[in-house]
């Protein structure tokens, strides 16, 4: 007996983006319902007819009646799959408005599941699911599935949303769903979701990531996991697959003396023609001479333009400087006066590092300064 499926979840689908600004939000929004079609596509080429969503499918307990209902009626154009729907600490229960809404709105192919009790998913396929109640349920509601009855040789599958060990995207470590709750229930696999990355916590039992990232935190695409057990006994096979529109990421220039900051920043980025689908987080750290540090700042700002979202932080880049740097800012009058007070601020022990640092910071922004306005 084989049952294959495609184990997904956390698409925070509404998830507004507030950080942003311009149209990028709308767009990362959009990207988030294309996900649905995504998995769909998936599931069709790899011969899968259920797809589970472990939860956190909406980004809050009240999502807009568009987002709703246009993502109930993109899964009733996929008709031959049936989709489950496990709220999550996102959408958890206590937002009786929201489930009981979805009763009435939901297609015969979507099956939520929001009881704590086994539902077949096929001939001796039993899925066991663990619904969050609130967004923190403070226990593990995974602990029913012990002694859950199935079928003599049934597949058992688990279906849960929270932390195991340290792993929570709400920042609490709480252990709340035991890691070895595959063994002691029985299960052929534990799909799990809330981490936003791929893990694997055991052979049986995974996090599958989010569809399509929101955050720099997790250094993986877009993804979910084709699943395939040939039997209950069996290891289950898990394969990941992209689905992401776009990609964050979180980039380190660890310079040195000497180094060639634009040459190392352009090796870093990806070609040209793929930028608009990237967002960037560059983080340069290390030491650069003032004109270094400026080619830097500039070849950054020119390249914002090429990025659905670019952010610079070079914070912390210490900024080498002697006296004779400050000829190319002016030999004599206001400017120059001004230049050699941070210079020597910036080189004064007694003061802190992050006061040194600000001094730093601001001699190379007098430097920029001096070269954009020369003849």
């Amino acid at each position: 007996m084989t049952f294959r499926f495609i184990h997904s979840g956390d698409l925070h689908l509404g998830k507004r983006f507030g950080q942003f600004s311009g149209d990028l939000p709308a767009k990362l929004r959009e990207a988030r319902h294309a996900a649905i079609g995504k998995l769909a596509e998936h599931a069709r080429s790899h011969g899968a007819t259920t797809i589970l969503l472990a939860g956190d499918t909406f980004d809050t307990e009240t999502p807009s009646a568009d987002v709703r209902r246009q993502a109930l009626a993109e899964m009733r154009h996929h008709g031959g799959i049936c989709w489950v729907m496990l709220p999550g600490n996102h959408d958890s229960l206590q937002a009786a408005q929201l489930w009981s809404t979805l009763r009435a709105e939901a297609p015969e192919n979507v099956t939520l599941a929001v009881e704590a009790t086994p539902l077949e998913l096929a001939p001796d396929v039993t899925l066991l699911p663990a619904p969050c109640t609130t967004r923190r349920p403070g226990r593990d509601l995974s602990e029913w599935m012990d002694g859950a009855p199935t079928s003599e040789g049934a597949i058992r599958i688990g279906l849960a949303h929270g932390a195991v060990q340290s792993f929570s995207e709400e920042g609490n470590g709480l252990d709340v769903i035991a890691p070895d709750r595959a063994r002691r229930a029985g299960l052929s696999y534990l799909a799990l979701g809330d981490w936003h990355g791929g893990v694997e916590i055991d052979q049986r039992t995974r996090y599958c990531g989010t569809p399509e990232p929101d955050r720099f935190k997790h250094e993986r695409p877009g993804e979910a996991l084709m699943v395939t057990i040939e039997g209950a006994a069996a290891l289950p096979q898990a394969t990941p697959l992209e689905t992401g529109s776009f990609s964050w990421r979180r980039l380190a220039l660890d310079l040195l003396d000497g180094d060639d900051p634009v040459a190392r920043m352009a090796a870093l980025l990806p070609e040209a023609r793929l930028r608009r689908q990237f967002l960037i987080n560059l983080v340069a750290t290390g030491r650069a001479g003032l004109e270094a540090r400026t080619a830097l700042a500039s070849a950054a700002e020119s390249a914002r333009a090429d990025f659905a979202h670019f952010e610079f932080d070079d914070r912390g880049l210490a900024t080498e400087c002697e006296a004779g740097d400050l000829d190319a800012i002016d030999r004599v009058g206001a400017l120059r006066e001004a230049a050699d007070v941070l210079l020597m601020e910036s080189a004064d022990t007694s003061r802190s590092t992050e006061e040194r640092e600000v001094a730093r910071s601001a001699l190379a922004r007098l430097y920029a300064y001096a070269q954009a306005v020369a003849p």
